[in-house]
């Protein structure tokens, strides 16, 4: 042990551990290290103790309470001594810096009056002229500290009314709230706007869940993985990581089905750039990847679910008219719909890592849309009649006033709290007067086209290939009820699609090619029936 007085070090007891001599017992559960010396019986925290550096004569620092320095120096405020030196201090503060001539004058001058009787040496007014340039620089220095100390600290007054807070445990990601909320209103601020992958807590399986129900007689089929290049193999690298920590994924190492993993690029719209001949050819913009499960195999032994769909018309002329819109937009929306148990291991994929399963419902499952829309008409079941429209993951709060479209999406997130429905905020839209619904323009006048959908389709030139011809023909027939008689202005084309038809896009085929894109730019207003 070591002696605080002597300064020497530990001392050694010789012939046996010093843990025997001490009978030391250790509870490591407790947290507690026990000791006996004769009667005494001495117990530390061992996690408090690790806490503080093991060498107690090192001075780590200082503190001072104001009653202990009143205390020792007897300081009064009414002291005259303080007072004067108080004084004295705004004084020397008060001189600033000694730049011009006039004051070196000013003070050699004092310095001159007040020895006139004595024999001063030069040298020492040569120290002396030393100490007063080594004072103007002291006070140059201290002048600017102070002016930088205040425009730092008129810079934190100005920013005190905001404060820094963390969505994360590993505040990464950080965001701006306002500094005068207490803790309970921080955490649901920080709740409401922390929605990302990892929050997403999953509609209550009692609401909906997806069942992988399989045909008689299908047998299970485990596919081998494939090789991937560098970049694909960097993207499957990172949406398997995200998705595992966060509990959507999960090991497995004994499925009976197994597909595989598929990145594709994920495209964003259409636009049209020159070739190397310098002709004009559409082409899709890719932003990203996406990484899906190729699901064929097991879809193929799926016994298929037949929930119905919506009519996008139908759905369009009930909106359209209205004066208010609020469109909510979800958030991963298959992500949020949890899987049978039983049917977890279905949804194996296999990657260069290792093979997982899904436990929330993933894209290319060939009964996901119909689960999906079931799932949203449970949940709202009793909103779609004069409140709201539901198609797949958009939902569409309509009413014919401010107050009570108010009071309709009131309703509506109320709801979705209560089924533990998460929405993506960046793409919600509150109280307007018009927006996109499933391609088109809807407003309190009618239904119009998408002008940007248009304006690709108007751009493109004549098709080369059959398979231009059926895209084009696919894009148009999306807005066919806006073009009158679009069957038989279409037809030349169509007929181009036909087996064992020569493809020759001569002068017929582009007139009906530039008729179609015509129509579409002059597309009427179309109103909803009464």
């Amino acid at each position: 042990m070591e002696d605080e007085t002597s300064g020497k070090g530990p001392t050694l007891i010789l012939g046996r551990p010093f843990l025997m001599t001490a009978k030391t017992k250790i509870n490591v559960h407790a947290t507690m290290l026990s000791m006996e010396f004769g009667d005494t019986l001495v117990q530390f925290n061992i996690f408090e103790a690790m806490k503080y550096p093991t060498e107690d004569h090192s001075l780590f620092g200082i503190d001072l309470m104001d009653e202990l320095v009143e205390e020792c120096l007897q300081l009064d405020s009414n002291n005259e001594d303080i007072a004067n030196f108080a004084e004295d201090a705004d004084s020397i503060g008060c001189l600033g810096s000694l730049t011009e001539e006039s004051d070196y004058d000013e003070v050699w001058g004092v310095h001159n009056l007040s020895n006139t009787e004595d024999n001063i040496d030069l040298s020492n007014l040569s120290q002396e002229a030393e100490l007063i340039k080594l004072l103007d620089q002291v006070c140059k220095y201290e002048n600017l500290e102070c002016s930088n100390k205040a425009e730092v600290q008129v810079a934190k007054t100005k920013k005190s009314f905001t404060t820094q807070a963390y969505l994360d445990v590993e505040q990464q990601l950080l965001v701006i709230i306002a500094s005068n909320l207490c803790q309970e209103q921080k955490d649901k601020l920080l709740s409401e706007i922390g929605w990302k992958l990892s929050d997403l807590p999953g509609i209550n399986p009692s609401i909906c869940m997806h069942r992988i129900l399989m045909e008689e007689e299908s047998k299970p089929i485990r596919q081998q993985q494939r090789r991937m290049n560098s970049t694909i193999l960097d993207v499957v690298k990172k949406e398997v990581t995200k998705l595992l920590a966060v509990g959507i994924i999960y090991p497995i190492l004994d499925s009976q089905w197994v597909s595989l993993v598929q990145v594709v690029p994920k495209m964003f719209g259409m636009t049209v750039m020159k070739n190397q001949h310098d002709e004009l050819v559409p082409m899709e913009i890719q932003n990203s990847w996406r990484v899906s499960v190729d699901c064929r195999r097991l879809n193929q032994a799926t016994r298929k679910d037949h929930f119905p769909l919506h009519f996008i018309d139908q759905v369009l002329e009930k909106l359209a008219g209205k004066s208010h819109y609020c469109f909510l937009d979800g958030f991963s929306g298959y992500m949020q719909i949890h899987i049978a148990l039983e049917d977890q291991d279905k949804t194996t994929f296999t990657c260069p890592f290792r093979t997982f399963a899904y436990t929330r419902m993933p894209f290319g499952l060939c009964n996901a849309p119909s689960t999906f829309q079931c799932c949203m008409t449970s949940i709202s079941l009793d909103l779609l009649e004069g409140c709201m429209e539901v198609f797949m993951d958009d939902f569409t709060v309509y009413a014919d006033s401010f107050d009570a479209s108010l009071e309709n999406l009131s309703k509506v997130l109320t709801r979705c709290i209560d089924t533990n429905l998460v929405l993506n905020f960046e793409k919600c839209h509150f109280m307007v007067t018009e927006g996109i619904v499933l391609g088109h323009l809807v407003s309190n006048r009618g239904i119009k086209v998408d002008k940007a959908k248009v304006d690709i389709i108007t751009s493109l030139p004549n098709p080369t290939s059959v398979w231009e011809v059926r895209s084009f023909l696919g894009h148009v027939g999306f807005y066919r009820r806006f073009i009158k008689n679009f069957i038989k202005i279409a037809l030349p084309l169509s007929k181009l699609l036909q087996k064992d038809v020569e493809f020759k896009f001569d002068q017929p085929y582009i007139e009906a090619f530039q008729e179609l894109k015509n129509r579409l730019t002059s597309a009427p207003i179309l109103q909803a029936p009464n």
